[in-house]
């Protein structure tokens, strides 16, 4: 209680006293290894407010019992908790759904860019020691984790719609490992027109070993049970400009139940209700989160795929969050070289503005709105909502 009468006391002293309150629902999967799943449904609901009122959450505190129990809340921007209150609690089978309120103080400049989705490209993964899969003979793991990626992003990402190409291999671990960064650009670039998408993901597995020591070595009578290690890397580029927005490597283990003889499908069931798919997928919720806090301010980008008159067809739609009415910003695309030879992308704004008329799931047309005819907007320039 000590540390929320400080949050409290801190945020009344440096911030102006106009906090507004906020109603937000948060869900869990109760599972017997998700001991906490009330925690993590408050949790999820404090971090749908904290973005609701504008604020860039870069982490959530820890909540229990509803009550405020670190003196810092980690955001990108002036937006702070006065304090929280649960309304409501409810359990459905295995999900359990929380209610709260909570008194946030909102920063001068709010995030309008968390209204839409970000397109995503999710690709095959690359094991950097094959070797280590021979046992279990779990080779397509490079293509099952970013396939159970796809559906963590499904259930939990609330700024990202995506696609995927996990059954072709990329050339980024051979660029990458040749620290061959344009190439990635180009690389980057290439994947995001073909793909219409904003954001590729890359990722790399670097260990997937066991441990020497087995989890139930005094047990005898029993075959030894080995922790097996997972360590991955990935890597967020944007695909307009081939820049690298974000990269983070992820380390754990779990024991490995089955037998070292025994082959077993990284795609099934029985695999990921293991322990070891089960420590793989808590550790692709923690991705799903850091994808979502690492983009979801970035500006919505779309490209223009046709353009008559006074008006332009884009490739982003409902399923991105686009409404009727909404209006976006006009980026003509300048690509130049330099003079050491390398490819860069800028754009130029242009003066047009566009509002939104009509609408699929996933493309929009928007025409100018004084009806003026665009001057030297091309197809594959782009259109832009801050």
């Amino acid at each position: 209680m000590r540390s929320l009468i400080f949050v409290i006391f801190t945020a009344l002293i440096n911030i102006p006293t106009f906090a507004q309150w906020y109603e937000t629902q948060g869900h869990a999967i109760i599972s017997s290894t998700n001991k906490h799943a009330k925690t993590k449904a408050i949790e999820n609901a404090l971090k749908k407010a904290l973005l609701i009122a504008g604020a860039s959450v870069s982490s959530v505190q820890q909540v229990i019992n509803g009550l405020l129990t670190q003196d810092q809340l980690n955001v990108r921007a002036t937006g702070s908790v006065n304090s929280i209150e649960i309304v409501d609690e409810m359990y459905n089978g295995d999900l359990i759904t929380v209610t709260i309120r909570a008194d946030i103080f909102p920063q001068e400049r709010k995030c309008f860019a968390v209204n839409f989705k970000k397109s995503l490209l999710l690709t095959k993964s690359n094991i950097m020691h094959r070797e280590q899969a021979n046992v279990g003979k779990i080779y397509a793991i490079d293509k099952a984790i970013p396939s159970q990626l796809s559906k963590q992003l499904n259930k939990h990402s609330s700024y990202t719609t995506h696609t995927n190409i996990i059954h072709n291999k990329t050339q980024f671990s051979r660029l990458n490992n040749s620290l061959a960064y344009d190439e990635i650009a180009e690389l980057s670039k290439a994947l995001a027109q073909s793909s219409n998408s904003q954001y590729i993901l890359f990722s790399e597995i670097n260990d997937i070993s066991f441990e020497k020591e087995a989890t139930n070595s005094w047990k005898i009578w029993q075959q030894g049970i080995y922790p097996r290690n997972l360590t991955m890397n990935f890597y967020l580029y944007n695909g307009i400009n081939g820049e690298l927005v974000w990269q983070e490597e992820y380390q754990d283990s779990a024991p490995w139940e089955f037998t070292k003889r025994k082959t077993i499908d990284p795609f099934s069931t029985k695999f990921w209700q293991s322990e070891y798919g089960t420590m793989i997928n808590t550790l692709l919720e923690k991705v799903v989160k850091h994808i979502d806090e690492n983009i979801m301010c970035e500006p919505s980008r779309g490209n223009i795929i046709q353009l008559t008159g006074n008006q332009i067809t884009f490739d982003l739609g409902r399923q991105h969050g686009v409404k009727i009415g909404d209006e976006f910003t006009i980026l003509q695309r300048q690509n130049f070289t330099s003079n050491n030879g390398k490819n860069y992308t800028g754009f130029n704004t242009s003066p047009f503005k566009v509002k939104v008329t009509q609408l699929s799931q996933k493309t929009a047309v928007a025409k100018t709105s004084n009806n003026s005819l665009f001057g030297n907007i091309q197809v594959d320039d782009l259109v832009v909502r801050y």
